[in-house]
């Protein structure tokens, strides 16, 4: 055998002296094989470090893989890591093993993405769906029995199992909370594009604490990024308005390490900020960053076990499962505007 080829179940068979067939017979523990040849094939295989292909034995049996497919937007965001995390602690007693990618927020990508999942036959199909994506083509996998559930923004075209954060009533609570202490201007840096779901609702829940407490909705205080330079630049834009904001809320966690960034660059330790979505080192900023809190691991496992209901059988309708946020208060969204401090 070739040192720089992967070994296969005929150098497995060479190896003993045996057919192929009687090799799968062993690995697969689905035909006789004495105890001495069961033996043999085994050492054979630990000498040779052979791997069996099991995408292509499920394929031939025509049963599922024992993986998950995931599809996130973004491998290096800390709140995907965190919810992938959990729903392979869920799983890995069942046997699961998580796999993968990233679609970039790119519809395409991502069908591609799940097109490779599907093909090599996952037992459960989850997916964070990119905005323009349509996942009418998963409804044939679906009504097969393959659990399909969406995570942190419902799919369009399918209706199956969704698991969301209560993004609208945690921003409410983010935005309340500084008005609280006394700021009426208060900006909205928030996800692109626009019509991303938890950008909308984020901002909904934004809108919804002004209108609460009789303040207008300025325009001119939204503004949009999608990555910390982007937040950064929107927010020295935003300081310079004529009538710029006292506080400032941060629609997650990339748009908030470019408002902190923007903020120390500038020097400005006057503005509060409250972001949505917790960050890593939140508590070692001065001040500490005051967020509304996600619950990563709570999405994952409910994920997780609302899938696994589905493997052995549920096939009650399709619910929405709404994880609740919370205030982190830490110091940053507690500075109060200046019109308190007299200034």
């Amino acid at each position: 055998m070739a040192a720089n080829r992967r070994p296969t179940l005929a150098d497995v068979a060479r190896e003993v002296g045996v057919s192929a067939k009687t090799v799968s017979r062993v690995l697969n523990d689905d035909g006789p094989a004495s105890a001495r040849t069961r033996e043999q094939v085994l050492a054979a295989v630990a000498k040779l470090g052979f791997q069996p292909n099991l995408m292509a034995r499920n394929i031939r049996v025509g049963g599922p893989d024992t993986t998950i497919g995931l599809v996130v937007p973004d491998l290096g965001n800390p709140f995907f890591g965190a919810v992938a995390r959990s729903i392979e602690d869920t799983v890995r007693d069942r046997g699961l093993t998580l796999l993968m990618g990233s679609s970039a927020d790119d519809p395409e990508r991502e069908r591609a993405l799940t097109d490779k999942f599907l093909a090599r036959r996952v037992s459960i199909l989850m997916v964070v769906p990119s905005v323009g994506a349509d996942h009418t083509h998963l409804k044939t996998h679906r009504s097969a029995g393959l659990p399909v559930l969406f995570i942190d923004r419902p799919g369009a075209g399918l209706s199956t199992d969704s698991v969301v954060s209560s993004n609208r009533a945690g921003a409410h609570d983010g935005v309340a909370h500084l008005i609280a202490h006394g700021h009426r201007r208060i900006g909205f840096v928030g996800d692109l594009p626009t019509k991303l779901y938890t950008r909308r609702e984020r901002l909904a829940g934004y809108r919804s604490a002004l209108q609460e407490a009789g303040l207008p909705h300025d325009r001119a205080l939204v503004a949009n990024a999608h990555d910390e330079h982007g937040a950064s630049a929107a927010t020295a834009q935003l300081l310079g308005l004529a009538d710029p904001p006292t506080a400032l809320f941060a629609g997650n966690n990339i748009v908030a390490l470019g408002i902190v960034t923007q903020l120390a660059r500038s020097r400005r330790k006057d503005v509060a900020v409250v972001a949505f979505d917790d960050v890593p080192l939140a508590e070692a900023l001065e001040p500490a960053l005051t967020v509304v809190a996600q619950d990563p691991q709570e999405i994952g496992r409910t994920a997780a076990t609302t899938a696994l209901s589905r493997l052995d059988g549920d096939r009650s309708r399709a619910r929405t499962v709404t994880v609740p946020t919370r205030l982190v208060v830490r110091g940053s969204g507690e500075r109060p505007a200046a019109v308190l401090q007299g200034v």
